[in-house]
């Protein structure tokens, strides 16, 4: 009784070991062509898409007025030269607070000492000239006085007006417009390039917003030194781009 009872389980374990070794044979044979497939087929589907780039610009007045400005003082003493200079940057920051502008508005932008050494006719080196420059980033807030604090500036010893460039200091609500102007462009471009290509829109795949947008100064800037006159705020562009990816239908 025994025996046979080895014998019947030594077949049943033979049995499974040959069904197990025939589904696998199977498997073996049917997975490289199904993923074969699925493979093409997500492929075929990526393939299958239309990719635009939407431009959105929206236009403002500036708000804030960044200007650029400070002193340059040339002496044959170093020594000299740097204190006149810091004579000079005092006043001028002096004459910004005197016209309201925050002590956090103003910003040194550069700072700098060169030698110059020129040389005599007979091509000799001649004494040196020390040239102290110091310039600062002044944020102006109300553009109605920019032309009263510029003149001030100068007026305390500014020589130097490097640039002004206006600015929108939350652009957030504006960016919101532009991004929504991009997306309607988007979409009729892409629209267009459908019915160019006679397929249907499908929905969007993928969106992402291309990173070098921002605010563009306004062409319509000029600069007088003649007490800080000349000056034309205009408008600033704010731009934002966005690329986007709809599905291309059967």
């Amino acid at each position: 009784m025994k025996t046979k009872y080895q014998a019947l389980v030594i077949a049943v374990s033979a049995a499974l070991v040959l069904f197990i070794g025939c589904i696998g044979a199977v498997m073996a044979f049917m997975t490289p062509a199904t993923a074969q497939a699925g493979t093409l087929q997500q492929s075929d589907e990526a393939s299958r898409r239309i990719t635009v780039v939407g431009e959105g610009t929206v236009s403002a007045a500036p708000d804030v007025a960044q200007i650029n400005l400070g002193v340059q003082v040339n002496d044959p003493d170093v020594k000299a030269a740097t204190k006149q200079a810091e004579e000079q940057i005092e006043s001028v920051i002096d004459a910004l607070l005197a016209q309201g502008i925050e002590e956090s508005d103003i910003q040194t932008a550069y700072y700098n000492v060169f030698v110059d050494r020129p040389y005599d006719p007979t091509g000799q080196v001649g004494e040196p000239t020390y040239q102290v420059s110091n310039s600062l980033q002044v944020t102006v807030r109300e553009l109605d006085q920019l032309t009263i604090i510029l003149g001030a500036a100068i007026e305390a010893g500014a020589n130097t007006v490097n640039s002004v460039s206006f600015n929108i200091e939350d652009p957030s609500e504006l960016q919101a417009q532009a991004r929504q102007d991009a997306v309607t462009k988007a979409k009729a471009k892409a629209e267009e390039l459908a019915t160019l290509n006679e397929v249907g829109l499908g929905d969007v795949v993928e969106v992402s917003e291309v990173v070098d947008q921002g605010i563009f100064f306004p062409a319509e800037q000029a600069l007088g030194l003649g007490g800080g006159g000349g000056i034309v705020p205009g408008e600033v562009d704010v731009t934002v781009r966005l690329q986007i990816t709809y599905a291309i239908l059967r």
